[in-house]
């Protein structure tokens, strides 16, 4: 049975994308959409606007005479000169009227008073108040005027149409989010630019739309925080003594192995033992040749975890002819089992070989130093190898050009998975027969008899694509939104049909990467799963149809670097749902809004791991690192840091 890893067939048909800027991990959640400025047309100005634009004019034109004219109107109280001001200033038609009435009466007032043979202290007095009554007058008009503009929009009307306000330091940029079922947001950001005392040009208002923000933003977090510190008391020492050497055999898929070496670092720190570089398995579903150098970035890998446990390339010669004991550790085992039964093997044989990694130690009872070794060594330790690394940023970047956001959708719809599970659902009857004989193949596969209904209505088969896209549909992600498939070749001559009719924008390494960026990944499945792992991290929202392999890693990983939108779909009560919606049971808005109801609680908040009877009936340690390597804050720490 294979983890989740992808083949080298697209998932997709669609033509390629290629370029792109560099690749930040400053992440953008939210789409940058069509931009447009709003500038007020050259013809949507009133014949009243004309006439004080060319009055304006012609007076710039006249003071431009000589130094004499300028001087000459600068000391005179020219009421035509005060109403090109608040026209220029977009002040309404009846305060400019009321402004020239005020300075054709002050004027009259100050010939009367110099005129008069009144005191001359009394009339330096009076010429005073009156200045400064009249200022306040003017800053009056100034102020309500720019409520107008703030209350309205920054509009105001003339002659029947919109003349846009500008202002000469400041950049209003309104971030307009649009629901498609009625949901909208505004978040207005207000950027405060200096302007030169050379220049003169006006700042105007810019527009950019935004997809609804509820549908990528993620579940709130803002209490909890990584913490996986090493321990002062359990910091290695380089070069101490230890009591032998582990030799390891990953099995499975990439995601398996992955996981599987994470705990094989905790195990040889529970049994001070030295760690030889795994070996990763060869012979699964994919038959990847790739050795562990290939795919992980070795050298990063043994310096991050040097100060926990020694890690070396090959066995010393010495040692290399020693037939080790090989075992298969039990699964789900405590920290006891290795320390005592498997760390008594390793100090009489010196080697101990390990046939099988996955899922070998215990979700939960191992002691807090134990779990935040496995996080370092699975988030900080066990990055690609710097070739996929830079091909599985570099495709990031080139998804999320202009600026959109895109969905990761792990469609495990793949005939090895269909054919374990014993799923059929939107399949033909030939297709079916085909899977039948794929399960029946397979030896180590247990079941082989299956009821597809009674297994698809129980939750337990992968989503289809045609489910997949009425579920992000129902979600209320528009039919713009990029979609990149997670997944190796979907089964079925005519599953993505309906998909790419709701989601014409869908992608996969084969169609985001030129062929030769893919030439050196060719026939490597586990590196291109290394690949759709990276974008999938990455993503701004990440959507998996079945519980596998990848869906686990990728999930707690993502929970681990802060809680990114990651929706688990409730397949059991959704088929149900979909299957009325299908019958005309239910209107479509009733689908979608059960659906949504459903999903409130499913899209990766922080909430502890769920421990269970049984191993495999708990929550997946690498699923949900919280609690052991996620932390949430105390109420101290929420007090002091609001202060």
């Amino acid at each position: 049975m294979s983890s989740g890893e992808t083949t080298g067939s697209s998932a997709t048909s669609t033509a390629p994308v290629h370029g792109g800027a560099t690749f930040t991990h400053q992440r953008r959640r939210a789409a940058d959409a069509n931009s447009t400025s709003e500038n007020p047309p050259a013809d949507g100005l009133s014949d009243m606007d004309s006439a004080e634009a060319a009055f304006c004019n012609g007076n710039s034109i006249i003071n431009a005479g000589g130094q004499n004219n300028l001087h000459n109107r600068h000391h005179q109280h020219n009421p035509a000169a005060a109403r090109c001001s608040l026209i220029r200033k977009r002040v309404p038609e009846k305060w400019v009227s009321c402004a020239e009435g005020w300075v054709v009466s002050v004027r009259g007032f100050f010939k009367s008073l110099t005129s008069s043979r009144m005191n001359v202290g009394r009339t330096i007095f009076m010429i005073l108040l009156m200045m400064v009554v009249f200022s306040a007058y003017l800053n009056f008009f100034f102020l309500m005027s720019a409520d107008g503009n703030r209350h309205g929009g920054g509009a105001a009307e003339v002659g029947g149409n919109v003349a846009r306000t500008e202002t000469e330091t400041t950049t209003l940029i309104i971030q307009n989010f649009k629901n498609d079922a009625s949901s909208n947001a505004q978040n207005a950001i207000l950027d405060s630019e200096s302007s030169s005392a050379s220049s003169s040009h006006v700042m105007k208002r810019m527009m950019k739309e935004f997809p609804v923000p509820e549908i990528w933003m993620k579940p709130r977090s803002d209490n909890y925080y990584k913490c996986i510190t090493r321990p002062k008391n359990r910091i290695r020492t380089p070069g101490s003594a230890t009591n032998g050497y582990l030799l390891v055999q990953s099995n499975g898929g990439l995601n398996q192995m992955r996981t599987g070496i994470c705990d094989m670092v905790a195990v040889a720190k529970l049994m001070n033992a030295t760690l030889v570089l795994p070996s990763l398995d060869h012979n699964s579903f994919w038959t990847d040749p790739s050795d562990f150098k290939d795919i992980f970035d070795w050298r990063r890998f043994i310096e991050v975890l040097k100060e926990d446990i020694e890690i070396v390339e090959k066995l010393p010669r010495n040692l290399s002819r020693i037939k080790a004991p090989i075992k298969a550790p039990v699964s789900w085992s405590k920290a006891g089992y290795y320390r005592v039964e498997i760390g008594s093997l390793l100090k009489k044989h010196k080697v101990v070989k390990f046939s099988h990694t996955d899922s070998r130690l215990a979700n939960n009872g191992i002691s807090p130093s134990i779990q935040k070794l496995r996080c370092r060594a699975n988030y900080e330790a066990l990055l690609y190898a710097p070739a996929i690394e830079e091909l599985g940023k570099k495709l990031v970047d080139r998804l999320r050009g202009n600026n959109e956001p895109y969905i990761a959708l792990h469609l495990r719809y793949e005939k090895d998975m269909l054919a374990f599970t014993g799923c059929s659902h939107n399949l033909t009857a030939s297709e079916a027969k085909e899977l039948r004989t794929m399960r029946q193949k397979v030896k180590h596969w247990k079941e082989k008899e299956i009821d597809s209904k009674a297994r698809r209505l129980q939750g337990g088969c992968p989503m289809s694509p045609r489910e997949s896209a009425l579920f992000l549909k129902a979600m209320g992600y528009p039919n713009t939104t990029k979609v990149y498939i997670v997944a190796g070749e979907i089964f079925g001559s005519n599953s993505m049909h309906t998909f790419r009719k709701e989601y014409p924008k869908v992608y996969s390494h084969s169609t985001l990467a030129t062929p030769q960026e893919l030439a050196v990944f060719k026939n490597y499945q586990n590196r291109l799963a290394a690949l759709d792992y990276i974008i999938a991290l990455e993503s701004d929202v990440f959507v998996y149809s079945y519980d596998g392999n990848m869906a686990k890693a990728v999930q707690g990983h993502r929970m681990f670097e802060g809680y990114r939108r990651t929706i688990n779909p409730d397949r059991f009560n959704f088929v149900r749902l979909i299957d009325k919606l299908d019958s005309g049971s239910i209107s479509w808005e009733e689908f979608s809004k059960k659906v949504k109801s459903l999903h409130v609680d499913r899209i990766g908040a922080p909430n502890p791991r769920k421990i269970g009877p049984l191993p495999r009936l708990e929550d997946n340690f690498y699923a949900n690192p919280f609690p052991g390597c996620v932390c949430e804050k105390s109420q101290d720490q929420i007090y002091n840091q609001k202060r």
